[in-house]
């Protein structure tokens, strides 16, 4: 029997209406909705049920509303009656991650990753950062194009490499453009210019990382209770201590997803089940190694299929 990792989504996986129907229908997803509220002081299920989606896009919104769908979805998902051996998150995932293994709890994540999405948005003056997805370079020689435009005068980094022939860029305006418009040197087919607030997981978030550094020394953590395989190092972590100092890195690190995926496969992992809105993360790991298997449960829908699944093969 092979083993199964939880994987929680990230920013872009938002949707407005997400979770609504296991709000509906699971008191126990519902809670989840309302502890959110609680916690933020204002109607956050409101936002993410009836958006509108530019709102739903302000990263401070947008990661205690990913987070707390990811979490009302694990919670649901629990009926199924199946663990994890890992547990893995895209970059702000990583904070679900964390509160399905144990080591945060709920009402702390969520004031966690609305103050990172503050933090994260003040750190550049908007329209001075940028990112863009290049699609078919290789990573090494991506990673040496970044290093020559940086060393010019204008900073971009590898910010997501999350499979292969798809590595997001994130740095100064200037620098992102000039890997749109000399990505085919390093053998890319082609980069597109994304639509965010800001330069994510490059060094330009150094001051967003200090300021995030105060919020978690204040905050409790416990041990793991499986493996957390961080984004910074793509290998699992246990300790609070570690923890700590990995997600204050994460912010102007790049999130090693590919590295993620195939260290997973290489502890035996077969099976990749993907919690919270949309299907970005089962795409990914299937571009990783297409023979594995992936599911994505983000609705009511999606979580009966599965358990339907599930009961056939038990009685099958």
């Amino acid at each position: 029997m092979g083993k199964i990792a939880f994987v929680f989504p990230g920013q872009g996986s938002q949707s407005v209406g997400m979770g609504q129907d296991l709000y509906a229908s699971l008191p126990a997803a519902k809670d989840y909705f309302d502890r959110a509220n609680a916690a933020l002081g204002f109607s956050l299920s409101d936002l993410i049920f009836q958006g509108p989606e530019d709102q739903l896009k302000i990263t401070y919104h947008t990661q205690p509303a990913l987070l707390t769908t990811s979490i009302a979805c694990l919670e649901a998902f629990k009926a199924a009656g199946i663990t994890p051996d890992y547990v893995a998150g895209h970059s702000l995932g990583e904070y679900s991650a964390l509160v399905a293994a144990g080591v945060l709890a709920f009402e702390d994540a969520v004031r966690t990753v609305r103050a990172r999405g503050e933090f994260m948005e003040q750190a550049v003056p908007g329209g001075l950062g940028a990112m863009a997805a290049v699609l078919g370079a290789e990573r090494g020689a991506l990673a040496e194009l970044c290093a020559a435009i940086t060393s010019g005068g204008s900073v971009v980094e590898l910010a997501n490499v999350n499979c292969p022939g798809q590595i997001v860029v994130s740095g100064s305006k200037e620098g992102v453009a000039a890997v749109v418009e000399r990505c085919k040197e390093a053998g890319a087919k082609r980069a597109i210019p994304l639509e965010v607030s800001g330069p994510f997981h490059s060094s330009l978030m150094k001051p967003a990382s200090e300021r995030l550094a105060e919020v978690l020394a204040s905050i409790e953590m416990k041990d793991a209770a499986v493996p957390v395989v961080a984004n910074v190092t793509a290998r699992p972590v246990t300790q609070p201590s570690d923890i700590r100092g990995l997600l204050v890195e994460q912010v102007y690190s790049p999130v090693l997803w590919e590295d993620t995926i195939t260290y997973l496969i290489s502890q035996g992992v077969d099976t990749f089940i993907e919690l919270g809105s949309g299907t970005v993360l089962a795409g990914l790991i299937k571009k990783v190694d297409k023979t594995v298997k992936t599911v994505s449960i983000g609705s009511l829908e999606a979580l009966d299929k599965f358990t339907q699944e599930v009961h056939n093969h038990v009685n099958g």
